[in-house]
């Protein structure tokens, strides 16, 4: 039986959603929607569901500030969105804001998420 870890940091995090090819990266288009580039598909908010959120806060470094989104599709693909936040966010205006706002939530066990 495989055993559990405690996953504590984002990179931990990336790193069992790759071993089980849920690696699925959303990122924003130019016109407004998430793209994946791994599947091929754009998202409007109505399409996906966050179904966890974790936060991570750097111990000295506000760069290392993070949210990670694990969401899932209408096709129950589950993928995520990055991202800093702060003022080291990658998504620059309220564009990227209002689409998270947007997706309807759930918060799951990761046992469920991750088995």
């Amino acid at each position: 039986m495989e055993r559990p870890i405690a996953m504590n940091t984002l990179s931990q995090i990336l790193e069992k959603l790759r071993l089980k090819g849920k690696d699925n990266e959303l990122k924003m288009s130019d016109h407004g929607k998430m793209q994946s580039k791994s599947l091929g598909n754009i998202y409007k908010p109505e399409d996906l569901t966050i179904v966890k959120t974790y936060r991570f806060e750097g111990d000295s470094d506000p760069g290392d500030n993070s949210v990670l989104y694990l969401v899932e599709d209408k096709d129950k693909n589950i993928g995520y969105i990055l991202d800093a936040y702060g003022i080291y966010s990658d998504n620059i205006g309220s564009g990227f804001d209002d689409f998270l706002k947007k997706i309807p939530t759930e918060n799951r066990d990761e046992q469920e998420l991750f088995s």
